[in-house]
């Protein structure tokens, strides 16, 4: 495909001819993924004291009722846009009102500001700290003290160039729109590694080659510096109220030429975008090469183009889906800048753009309100704690929270393209998919997600067949003391810690075996044993326990110890792994869980977990505890702070061994919960997964596992019922156990509980119409003897 194109050849070329080139070349960079912002538009001041022909926005003092919005104003917009679900507020502004108009500078002297850029950037901070939303700063040319002013209190910041023609009569009464002045905010923002938008407008009396001199100069600007995240073709409509009222609307045929030439013109790294309210058929701007529809709102109205009402997330969606494309909302921040902070990011606003992405850093799609979450304490449960969270409250889906999922399942089936399309066509064919191929499922949107559940799910009838399983078991969490520092983990405490997650604890041999016993009672065939590594735990400290348990409960099978404590034990005692391990199993001990792998990534495990075991101590434990005959389970913790690159990685890992031992009995993902989570308070992570990308997980892994791993099970504790519900139509056929007093999660803020009774589980499944069988830790299937020897 070309790279290199002359103005002579784009005035010359054919439009359809440049649109089809264009598309090719979007595809390739984005594949089938077309973005928009779910923002809130913030008008703060439509004082001006530029006279621009087409602008209907900006008004004299008499037209307006103040020449500012106030500050409650401002937040009152906010927290209406956070609450529908909106990621961005755009702040847009007149330029510089106080140096034409003495209300706008008598204003600013009465409540404390200099220039209305110093209103903008406290009204921007209030935004953020009160409502988490992303401000955006439109505030048009800047000076470099005026960019830095605002960088600490947003997201990204944004001003058109619209034409470099300073000719123009729509700009004689417009000193702001001279091009030096705008070239040099452009490169001002380069210079301060601002994540920049800008654009041009077609339509005002430029011609053709203008406008390859505008797109040209950004694309020289973003070579210099690779800020231009995104470029704006906006076509220019009279206004009733303007200028420019008489003159003719910018001809369809030039929006898309200018689209299209803009997407040759442009450097690949640079995102595409046109307003879809400013074009009856807006379809046709996907088949000139844009990638992005710009902020749509639900909440306030496109205060540019009063006149032209945004169209509904349900319209844009499908319109979207006809061109053959899935929609995606995204951050204000595109995802190139957002993972690199440092550069990219005044560390102000770091936590406040990690808070509302998701694992590709978009913005999470979840509906419903993300707000800041504060913790202010929590209740004391005696063993455990609940968290207690206060301020503005969230109503979107996280994991183990009470909110119920959005609906993805059951959806139609539908035949789809690009990328996910390839890779299921692939599989179809049997080929075994590697790391690129399990990204590229792990990054499905809209109909994609649907069509990749359904092959998982189809592939689940055919390997395990219908019948829903679930294990009678209990954890006991022994102590919450530990030595080791998991970033993530609620759980834990230090020896002598009474922190936010309640006191430490210990329970003796005689607690531990007297749970088992009573568990056995209750009917469960399992116990889990999972803790803490407490400083004064030698390695025949799990020995005992497992002694405990085999004599107080004789023939209950004991599920015990990750692989950090196998490890930690056999390295106090000084003896190899495989015969600590042997040893375990002369006592009891019959298999392992997965849980201390997170992320099978040793750069992820640095920033989570540095001073738990490696990635290849934790495989090689596993390979091990196989050698000798233990059973274990492969477990991610995902949502933190790692990405679909990591998750895939983590998955051929585990594949590659279990093709060596053949040891794992199923694959359990384990949603990261972030309420009370060290590293989400301390600011360093995600709020955890979104719904997607959790049913993604369950569904992606069936497809990975196919012919090796039979088994996937989703956590109860902490994608709740219904969120189960849908899973089982997404590959998963086992719900987990009874569980009895499980601490982990609930230590970490989870609300699901701490146990089902077998009867729950027949709830869950009941919907579905599926049969329901208990098994047993090793997936054999066990009789009730109360159920009237039926299996269930």
């Amino acid at each position: 495909m070309r790279s290199q194109w002359t103005d002579d050849e784009l005035l010359s070329t054919p439009l359809d001819e440049l649109m089809s080139i264009a598309r090719a070349l979007r595809d390739s960079r984005f594949g089938t993924r077309v973005t928009y912002s779910p923002k809130v538009f913030i008008p703060l001041t439509q004082l001006c004291r530029d006279t621009c022909d087409y602008c209907a926005f900006a008004q004299p003092p008499a037209r307006v009722e103040s020449p500012y919005l106030s500050l409650d104003q401002v937040v009152a917009i906010a927290i209406a846009g956070a609450a529908a679900g909106c990621h961005e507020a755009l702040f847009t502004l007149g330029e510089r009102p106080e140096l034409r108009y003495d209300q706008a500078r008598e204003w600013l002297t009465k409540h404390g500001y200099a220039t209305t850029i110093e209103y903008l950037a406290a009204a921007a901070k209030r935004v953020l700290d009160e409502t988490g939303l992303l401000p955006h700063a439109n505030a048009g040319a800047l000076y470099p003290d005026e960019l830095a002013l605002l960088r600490p209190v947003s997201a990204g910041q944004g001003m058109m160039i619209e034409t470099l023609n300073g000719e123009l009569d729509c700009h004689r009464g417009a000193p702001d729109k001279e091009p030096a002045r705008r070239l040099a905010t452009l490169e001002a923002a380069g210079e301060l590694s601002i994540p920049f938008t800008t654009g041009i407008l077609v339509g005002i009396g430029e011609s053709r080659q203008d406008r390859l001199d505008a797109l040209r100069a950004i694309a020289a600007s973003q070579a210099r510096h690779g800020h231009v995240q995104e470029v704006i073709v906006q076509n220019f409509l009279p206004k009733l109220v303007s200028g420019m009222r008489h003159t003719p609307a910018c001809p369809p045929d030039d929006l898309l030429w200018s689209i299209a030439v803009a997407r040759l013109v442009l450097p690949q790294d640079v995102h595409l975008q046109a307003p879809p309210n400013l074009t009856d058929d807006f379809g046709a701007l996907l088949s000139a090469g844009i990638d992005d529809w710009g902020g749509v709102s639900p909440v306030t109205a496109d205060h540019v183009n009063p006149e032209r009402p945004w169209p509904d997330l349900d319209r844009l969606s499908q319109v979207t889906e006809a061109g053959g494309h899935v929609l995606a909302p995204r951050l204000t921040i595109y995802p190139e800048f957002a993972r690199e902070p440092d550069r990219w990011l005044d560390a102000a606003m770091s936590f406040a753009v990690l808070d509302r992405a998701d694992a590709e850093f978009l913005g999470r799609d979840d509906p419903g309100a993300h707000f800041p979450e504060k913790v202010s304490g929590t209740r004391d449960t005696g063993d455990g704690a609940e968290v207690i969270l206060v301020g503005h409250r969230s109503t979107a889906w996280y994991s183990g929270a009470s909110t119920a999922p959005p609906v993805l399942l059951p959806a139609p089936s539908r035949v789809i393209s690009g990328p996910v399309g390839e890779v299921l066509a692939g599989l179809d064919l049997g080929q075994e998919p590697g790391v690129a191929e399990l990204v590229t499922l792990f990054e499905a949107r809209g109909r994609e997600v649907a069509a990749v559940a359904e092959a998982a799910d189809a592939l689940r009838v055919s390997t395990v067949g219908e019948t829903v399983t679930w294990v009678h078991n209990r954890n006991i969490n022994y102590t919450n003391v530990c030595t080791f520092k998991c970033r993530f983990c609620g759980f834990s405490k230090g020896p002598l810690s009474l922190n936010l997650r309640g006191k430490p604890y210990l329970l003796t041999l005689e607690d531990i075996a007297g749970r088992a016993a009573e568990a056995q009672a209750l009917g469960a065939t399992e116990v889990t044993l999972q803790g803490g590594i407490h400083p004064n735990f030698d390695g025949d400290y799990y020995i005992d326990v497992c002694r405990a348990v085999a004599e107080a409960a004789p023939g209950i099978h004991i599920h015990g110890f990750t692989a950090l404590e196998v490890t930690e034990g056999a390295k106090r005692l000084g003896e190899p792994l495989e015969d600590y391990l042997r040893r375990l199993m002369e006592v009891g001990l019959r298999s392992l869980p997965g849980t201390a792998a997170e992320i099978l990534d040793d750069g992820i495990r640095a920033i989570i977990c540095p001073d738990k075991i490696s990635t290849q101590e934790w495989l090689d434990a596993h390979e091990t505890a196989h050698s000798v005959g233990l059973a274990s389970n492969v477990t991610i913790m995902f949502g933190s702070v790692e990405q679909p690159l990591h998750w895939a990685r983590h998955i051929v890992a585990t594949r590659d061994l279990h093709n060596r031992t053949g040891g794992f009995t199923e694959f359990v993902p384990l949603p990261f919960v972030h309420m009370a989570s060290p590293i989400y308070l301390q600011r360093k992570s995600r709020r955890g997964p979104t719904f997607r990308e959790t049913l993604l997980m369950h569904a992606v892994a069936r497809l990975a596992y196919r012919g090796h791993i039979d088994n996937i099970q989703a956590s109860w504790v902490k994608i709740g019922i219904e969120g189960v519900r849908q899973l089982l139509r997404a590959g998963v056929n086992d719900l987990g156990g009874t569980l009895m007093n499980e601490n982990i999660s609930r230590a970490a803020g989870a609300t699901h509980g701490q146990g089902l009774e077998p009867g729950d589980f027949a709830t869950i499944v009941a919907p579905l119409g599926r049969p329901l069988a208990q098994r047993s830790t090793l997936y054999g299937r066990l009789v009730d003897a109360n159920a009237a020897g039926h299996v269930y």
